[in-house]
């Protein structure tokens, strides 16, 4: 076997679709990531570089085999990421207090399957066009959303992490109601060593990353996550 069809499909060409996916995928889960959703920076980052690698694999991986007695049909391979990927988005929808949960994430997450395999299969513009989509939506139709509704005040679940013993919690709720927030609920968590936590149940009219920008910021709070979001 000569080099050339030892490292056919395997090439620099190949490597850049590869490297293609996994950064407009990994500029997904970072708005996912900021946005203190579950399916964040990694997740959407393996899914894209994973979906990208299988439509490589479905294009090259079986030239071995082809001859005129064998027929395979490379689509197949790449036909069922689609599949595979419904199972991890309906992991992420959940109904909490009879609202549904996640599906955006969900969406996203499909979505960045979609990306890695435009990228694998060459398709390399379409990938730039639907990641550039992506915040489009994520960002001018969500804030256009919200002026639809008229300032109609929004329900937020969020957890915090802050280190115990340094009378952090009033600090967090003075810094929630100052961003446009009201707290409804909170809900200490069983703590670690050194660390506690409490969960809130927030409604207002306030922008979800100002908040999660502005609780992350407050000296020794380590993780802010949103647990619960109308927009999520």
């Amino acid at each position: 076997m000569t080099d050339a069809a030892l490292f056919h499909g395997q090439g620099w060409l190949q490597v850049g679709e590869l490297l293609l996916a996994f950064a407009l995928s990994a500029l997904i889960g970072l708005e996912r990531h900021l946005r203190g959703k579950s399916a964040g920076l990694r997740t959407q980052a393996i899914v894209g570089t994973a979906s990208a690698l299988i439509l490589l694999v479905s294009k090259y991986g079986f030239d071995d085999v082809l001859s005129e007695h064998v027929v395979l049909d490379p689509s197949r391979v790449a036909a069922q990421i689609v599949s595979g990927i419904g199972f991890l988005g309906a992991g992420l929808i959940l109904t909490r207090r009879g609202a549904v949960r996640g599906l955006t994430t969900a969406a996203s997450v499909w979505e960045t399957a979609g990306i890695g395999m435009a990228a694998g299969a060459g398709l390399w513009v379409l990938a730039l066009v639907v990641t550039a989509l992506h915040f489009v939506i994520a960002y001018g139709l969500t804030g256009l959303a919200r002026r639809l509704r008229g300032g109609q005040e929004s329900q937020l679940q969020v957890e915090v992490v802050y280190a115990d013993g340094r009378g952090l919690l009033r600090t967090l709720l003075q810094a929630v109601t100052s961003s446009g927030w009201s707290v409804v609920r909170a809900r200490p968590v069983a703590a670690s060593e050194g660390s506690a936590s409490v969960t809130l149940d927030l409604s207002g009219a306030g922008v979800q990353q100002e908040l999660v920008a502005t609780l992350s910021g407050i000296d020794g709070v380590s993780t802010v996550q949103v647990l619960d979001d109308e927009d999520e």
